[in-house]
C-alpha cells in the first residue's frame, strides 16, 4: 500500500509500484520543493532513501512535468535497489517515441532524459533508430481515417476489443454497414490532406463481399485514390481470393494477415480456429495480388517457449512480408486471459524480444514505431519492423499524434489536433454494435461539433 503526502502525484507513482507488482507492500512517500529543488523521501523495507533534484520551471504544466518526474525516479530508484533494474526504467507512458519528440522540440537531448530516467541503453538505441527511419513521414500533419469493423469468427483469450463471435452479431451487420456508410459519407468535408486509410477489426474478412463493397464503394467515395489505404483483413481462414480481388479493384495497397503464431497447438489454446499452414496459404494469396503485407506475432502466447517463438519468427521472416509486427502479450481488460491470470510471468519473454531484434535487423527490417500496454509481460513493448520504405504512414501517425484522426464505425475515437496548442480533442462512438446503431445520428453530430471552428 502506497502512502503519499502529495495525492496529485499518487496516480503517476502507482504506474512505478505496478510496473514492479509491489501493489501490496508498504511504501511510505514524502515530497516536497523549495529554492528550486525537489525534495523525495521513500520508506520501503525498512529503510528511507533520499533524493533531491534541482529543477527550472517556466510555467506551472512544466513544473507539474517534472515534479512527476522526479517522484516517479525516486521511487524507481528505491525500488529497482531489491526488485532489479525494468527495461524501460522509470518511463512509464506508452510512447516512448513521443516523449523524446517533445524533448527535442524543447531543445532537450532525449538521450540523456532517457539514461537519467535509468532506460537500457539497447531502449535508447531503439527509440533513436525509429526516429531516424521515420524522417519523411513524422509531423506531416493532415489526417488519417480509420473505419471500424468490429466483427470476428471467435473472440481470442488475450483480446479486449468489444467483438463476439460473428455468429452472434451477424443480424446486426446490414444496418451496421448502412450507419457505416451513413458516416463515411458524412466525414467527407473532413478528410483534408488525407494521408492514409484504416479498415480495422476485428477481423475485416469475416464479413462476405456483399457488405464490404458497399463500405470500399463509399471510402472511394471520400478520397482521390492516391494514399495508403489499409485492410487489416485479419485471420487466415477467412481469406478468400474474391475478398482479396474485391480489395484490390476499391484501391486497396495494404493488407494484414494476423496469425499471432506459426504453432497449431497455441492457435488452439488461444481460440484460434485456423493452422499455420492456412496462414501461409492466406498469405501467398494475398501476395498474388501485389499487395504489400503486414503479420502479427505476439511474444508469451500461451505458455509458449523461446524456442516456440523463435520457430514463428523464422517461418514469418521466411515468408518476407513487407512489414512484421511483434506485440508482447498483454493482460487487458474484458480479455479472457485477464479473468484466468492475474499476473503475467512469462518465462524467456526476454530471450524473445532480443531474438525478435536480432533476427529481424538481420533480415533487413527497420523498426518503425512503438508503444507499450499497462501490463505487458516482462514489460516489454510492441514494435512494428518495415523493409526499408515500407513503413506504415498510419501507425506512424496514429502514435505519435501529429495530426487529426477520422474514425468511424462502433468502438472508434475521433481527435482532432491542434497544433498550435499542441493539444488534442476525442470524440468516442459506443463501444457495442447495438448502441452505436441507434446513436448514429448523435455520433456524426457529435463529431461535426468537435471540429466547428
Amino acid at each position: 500500500m502506497l502512502k503519499t503526502n502529495s495525492s496529485a502525484l499518487y496516480e503517476e507513482m502507482m504506474l512505478v509500484v505496478r510496473a514492479f507488482e509491489c501493489e501490496e507492500e508498504d511504501i511510505e512517500h514524502y515530497f516536497s520543493c523549495s529554492g528550486g529543488k525537489f525534495f523525495n523521501s521513500v520508506g520501503y523495507m525498512g529503510g528511507f532513501y533520499d533524493f533531491e533534484e534541482e529543477y527550472k520551471a517556466e510555467n506551472d504544466l512544466e513544473f507539474k512535468r517534472l515534479a512527476k518526474r522526479s517522484v516517479k525516479l525516486a521511487l524507481y530508484k528505491t525500488l529497482s535497489r531489491f526488485k532489479g533494474d525494468l527495461h524501460w526504467g522509470a518511463l512509464t507512458g506508452i510512447r516512448p517515441t513521443k516523449l523524446a519528440y517533445t524533448e527535442i522540440a524543447g531543445g532537450g537531448d532525449f538521450e540523456k532524459l532517457f539514461e537519467k530516467m535509468c532506460v537500457a541503453p539497447e531502449n535508447t538505441a531503439l527509440v533513436k533508430k525509429i526516429l531516424e527511419v521515420q524522417k519523411g513521414i513524422y509531423g506531416k500533419g493532415g489526417c488519417d481515417f480509420y473505419v471500424s469493423l468490429p466483427f470476428c469468427p471467435t473472440k481470442c483469450e488475450y483480446c479486449s476489443f468489444i467483438t463476439a463471435p460473428i455468429e452472434k452479431t451477424r443480424a446486426f451487420v446490414e444496418d451496421y454497414v448502412k450507419c457505416l456508410v451513413k458516416e463515411i459519407e458524412n466525414v467527407k468535408p473532413l478528410l483534408k490532406n488525407l494521408r492514409s486509410i484504416y479498415v480495422g477489426g476485428g477481423t475485416p474478412f469475416v464479413l462476405d463481399n456483399v457488405h464490404l463493397t458497399p463500405i470500399y464503394a463509399a471510402i472511394n467515395g471520400v478520397f482521390d485514390g492516391k494514399c495508403e489505404y489499409t485492410v487489416e483483413a485479419g485471420r487466415p481462414d477467412v481469406f478468400t481470393s474474391e475478398k482479396l480481388a474485391l480489395a484490390k479493384e476499391y484501391g486497396v495497397n495494404r493488407i494484414c494477415v494476423n496469425p499471432q503464431s506459426f504453432n497449431d497447438s497455441t492457435l488452439e489454446k488461444i481460440g484460434r480456429k485456423h493452422t499455420a499452414a492456412q496462414t501461409v496459404a492466406a498469405y501467398e494469396s494475398a501476395k498474388k495480388f501485389g499487395f504489400d503485407i503486414n503479420v502479427d506475432l505476439i511474444a508469451g502466447l500461451a505458455d509458449e517457449s523461446a524456442d516456440d517463438f523463435r520457430y514463428s519468427l523464422e517461418r514469418t521472416i521466411e515468408l518476407d512480408p513487407a512489414n512484421i509486427t511483434v506485440h508482447t502479450l498483454s493482460l487487458k481488460a474484458g480479455a479472457k486471459l485477464k479473468e484466468n491470470v492475474k499476473k503475467l510471468n512469462v518465462e524467456g519473454i526476454a530471450e524473445m524480444i532480443a531474438l525478435s531484434r536480432e533476427k529481424l535487423t538481420a533480415a533487413g527490417y527497420e523498426p518503425y514505431y512503438l508503444y507499450r500496454q499497462k501490463y505487458q509481460a516482462g514489460g516489454f513493448e510492441n514494435v512494428g519492423w518495415a523493409k526499408p520504405g515500407k513503413a506504415c504512414v498510419y501507425n506512424i501517425d496514429v502514435m505519435e499524434e501529429t495530426g487529426d484522426n477520422i474514425a468511424v464505425g462502433a468502438n472508434a475515437i475521433t481527435k482532432r489536433y491542434f497544433g498550435d496548442e499542441e493539444r488534442i480533442e476525442r470524440c468516442a462512438a459506443p463501444k457495442d454494435v447495438p448502441t452505436y446503431i441507434r446513436k448514429i445520428d448523435k455520433i456524426i453530430s457529435d463529431r461535426l461539433k468537435l471540429f466547428e471552428d
